[in-house]
């Protein structure tokens, strides 16, 4: 099955055509298919479905503010990561920016969870995307404001459950310099073992920082109480004197 072939109902469509539409969303929305004991608390919302008493924008509205779609994609995410991932789900795209993502986080924090799947549901560009009958699918705008947001809506378009990061936004991981490409979000400076490599200043030494170190030393060597003198020194600077003293 394509997930990316729009599916569109009507209120004459066969048991047999809405329960295609019903594999669909679950697809795009859960990015799977219900397990059984998340099919027993979807029951209700999807036998009206089924029978055609709910269309496609009421169902998704009540399955995202279901307790199975809240414990994949609510409270094991950042409010950020959640935001990012009702875009992905219920409009086809990535958040095209800082500010629509300020938006939302407003929404949330101010008025609630409720509202933010209203307010993506009952958009205006859900309406004109969607409308009521049509499945939500992946879709590649026609202009985007940079080519960086392009990059963003593929990445978010392929991206599953634990892949990229349950709590850095797609949107960020770029600019944080991030590499969460199989779940785990990793700084450039990992080795293949995921062990931060240290930097290469700290492994070898300049030789400024060394004469700098000396002369600091010889500083305090030179004064009158020599016991204080050596009680001040530093760890490195106790490792460069017995350094200094076996040559």
């Amino acid at each position: 099955m394509n997930a990316d072939r729009p599916i569109t109902l009507s209120r004459s469509s066969s048991p047999e055509e809405r329960q295609v539409a019903l594999k669909q969303i679950y697809a795009q929305v859960l990015e799977r298919q219900p397990y059984n004991f998340e099919r027993k608390l979807l029951a209700k919302s999807e036998k009206e479905f089924l029978s055609g008493k709910l269309g496609v924008r009421h169902f998704l509205h009540a399955l995202a503010c279901s307790q199975v779609y809240q414990d994949n994609f609510y409270f094991n995410c950042s409010n950020l990561k959640f935001i990012e991932l009702c875009f992905k789900h219920f409009l086809g795209r990535a958040v095209l920016d800082h500010a629509e993502i300020k938006v939302f986080t407003d929404i949330l924090t101010k008025r609630g969870y409720d509202v933010v799947i209203s307010e993506i549901l009952g958009s205006e560009e859900y309406r004109k995307a969607f409308g009521g009958f049509t499945v939500p699918h992946a879709r590649t705008l026609k202009f985007y404001p940079s080519t960086q947001n392009f990059l963003q809506s593929e990445i978010i378009k392929h991206e599953h459950v634990g892949q990229h990061g349950r709590i850095v936004p797609t949107l960020y991981w770029h600019q944080l310099g991030l590499d969460c490409t199989g779940g785990v979000c990793r700084h450039p400076e990992v080795d293949g073992d995921y062990r931060i490599v240290e930097d290469s200043t700290k492994a070898n030494a300049k030789p400024d920082t060394v004469a700098d170190e000396i002369e600091e030393l010889l500083k305090l060597l030179q004064e009158d109480d020599a016991k204080r003198a050596l009680h001040n020194l530093s760890d490195n600077q106790r490792s460069l004197l017995r350094n200094l003293v076996g040559k």
